[in-house]
């Protein structure tokens, strides 16, 4: 046998049939129904000539439909591709395009735009539509109806073998750049992010079997995914608890209030969430209607920054939870774990024991010392390198000193005892005036602050200093007294870390994974007029740019260079 994401289920499904696996939209499905559903959909795709390495997209919301559909493609070694239903038209076509999809299952929700992308892509031959509740009414002549194709087909599990080496494929990123595909084998994939190698000891489960036996010999866990199933921030943890046994519940959308509702109602335990960006939402919705949440013991962060405050908030309101914060990506996998508390500096970045692997290196990928700042990167289980782009992968995927890792664009410092303290994304470096400042880190210290509920900081284009920083804000619910702001983050940053000009939107946009959607922040900057710093008054442009004048923490080198 393989260690392979098919094998791993059937494995859960031979040792906990009678198990419930997965929770959602007011249905429940056990772990030999989800079986054999997934059966009839590979059936059924096999039916039509799909088979090892055809790439079948995935365009669903969070459902059973959606794990069925993943499952079914891994039995018979397809490639199922994630796909962001949030995309518009443009950005369809390309994902569509590069990752030469064959196939597609989709809710009928995105039937619509799936339609002006369809005679784009000629190698898209076969589609598949689920019926939803979300409202979904599109509808194109082609495609064929989820529950009509499962009828249709056996349901027995009668597949030829699969291996280790089958192909995972998880598109990431579109908010700075393209969307990129990153190819992993299976097993490699399973190692870093579905439990093949423990989270909290390192260690590499015994066997494929480790993770059924060790389900079915304890009471099975409640886990409710609130990221969606195209991020493998979701995807992954969902096959690491069904792998061991557990039930996963789902929700269609994020609502907050919806949210505790289903804690209380289905009694889970381990939450999902992707960050500030949900934290903060659920933290408001629990304080306006408190539920019975007894059985849930954790909330598991991972994905997007998770600053301090929100931490802080969140075991106010909440406590006696343990509250864990990963870090890892869809290049990397697990890269290291975390758990908050109370009193840590708010402008300190997130601190995490290193997972199985993960080292910061220089630029030449050696690894830095105590208390060196460096990459992020990964060794051991790491991915093949991006679908369809030598250049990129050549870049990120590289053999130093005969040691295979992949150096990422996170930059991180290395403190005693392994742990690292995370300081930002590097292709998110604002260079002011030759001072580096990581978005992430002036974004922790201004959420700090009383008036601001959201922030994304951009860098933006200044006649001396080359850029100044900037900030997106949106407002806790009343206005922003910019004076104290700029009194707070003082406290923490140095002066030219302080945003320079501030706008106020009515509601800060992120990517479905929870991420800051710095594209939409810069496009939101070009089109409106800042409400504090330059350019927003005469009283405002006067305090600004006298600001500039004084001493503001620059290396006086970097000012005689500009």
């Amino acid at each position: 046998m393989a260690h392979n994401f098919a094998d791993l289920y059937e494995h859960s499904v031979d040792a906990m049939p009678d198990r419930v696996a997965l929770i959602a939209g007011g249905r429940q499905t056990t772990y030999l129904e989800l079986e054999r559903r997934a059966n009839r959909l590979a059936h059924h795709l096999e039916s039509v000539g799909f088979g090892k390495n055809s790439h079948i997209g995935f365009h669903m919301h969070n459902s059973i439909e959606t794990i069925e559909t993943l499952i079914a493609c891994y039995k018979i070694r397809a490639v199922p591709v994630n796909i962001n239903y949030r995309y518009t038209r443009d950005e369809l076509r390309y994902v569509y395009d590069n990752a030469d999809l064959e196939g597609l299952v989709h809710h009928r929700k995105y039937a619509e735009a799936i339609a002006e992308v369809l005679p784009f892509v000629p190698k898209l031959r076969h589609c598949i539509v689920v019926e939803d509740d979300l409202g979904g009414a599109g509808r194109f002549s082609d495609s064929v109806p989820y529950e009509e194709a499962l009828r249709a087909s056996d349901e027995s599990r009668d597949f030829g073998p699969r291996a280790a080496e089958d192909l995972f494929i998880m598109y990431t990123g579109g908010t700075t750049g393209r969307p990129k595909g990153v190819m992993w084998r299976q097993e490699d994939m399973w190692r870093v992010l579905g439990g093949g190698i423990d989270f909290y000891t390192n260690e590499p489960v015994a066997d494929e079997y480790q993770q059924s036996r060790v389900g079915a010999a304890g009471e099975p866990t409640r886990w409710f995914a609130l990221p969606p199933l195209m991020h493998a921030s979701a995807m992954m943890p969902t096959f690491t608890a069904l792998w061991s046994g557990n039930t996963v519940i789902f929700d269609s959308k994020f609502d907050p209030h919806r949210v505790w509702q289903i804690v209380e109602r289905h009694g889970a335990q381990i939450m999902i969430i992707t960050g500030d960006a949900m934290a903060r939402p659920l933290i408001d919705a629990y304080r306006e209607r408190p539920v019975n949440r007894s059985s849930l013991f954790v909330i598991a962060s991972g994905a997007a920054l998770f600053s301090q405050p929100v931490k802080e908030l969140l075991l106010e309101t909440l406590p006696n939870l343990m509250v864990s914060d990963s870090i890892g990506s869809s290049e990397t996998g697990f890269g290291g774990i975390g758990f908050a508390q109370k009193g840590a500096e708010p402008g300190r970045g997130p601190r995490v024991q290193t997972g199985r692997g993960a080292v910061v290196v220089d630029d030449d990928g050696h690894l830095v010392g105590v208390g060196d700042e460096g990459w992020i990167a990964k060794t051991g289980s790491v991915p093949i390198g991006y679908y369809k782009d030598e250049a990129k992968s050549a870049k990120l995927f590289r053999t130093v000193d005969g040691v295979r890792m992949v150096i990422t664009d996170d930059r991180a410092r290395v403190e005693e005892g392994g742990a690292l303290t995370l300081l930002g994304r590097g292709n998110m470096v604002i260079n002011t005036g030759g001072e580096k400042v990581y978005a992430e880190e002036v974004e922790s210290i201004v959420k700090a602050h009383r008036d601001v509920y959201d922030v994304i900081v951009i860098g933006t284009k200044h006649e001396r200093w080359g850029e100044q920083v900037g900030a997106v804000i949106e407002s806790a619910g009343s206005a922003v007294d910019f004076d104290d702001l700029e009194r707070h983050v003082r406290e923490h940053l140095a002066g030219y870390k302080i945003p320079r000009r501030i706008w106020i939107a009515d509601h800060v946009s992120r990517t479905p994974s929870g991420k800051p959607d710095y594209r939409w922040a810069k496009e939101f900057a070009v089109d409106h007029d800042p409400v504090w710093g330059a350019n927003s008054g005469a009283r405002s442009a006067q305090r600004a740019n006298s600001a500039e004048r004084f001493d503001d923490g620059r290396d006086p080198l970097a000012q005689e260079r500009s």
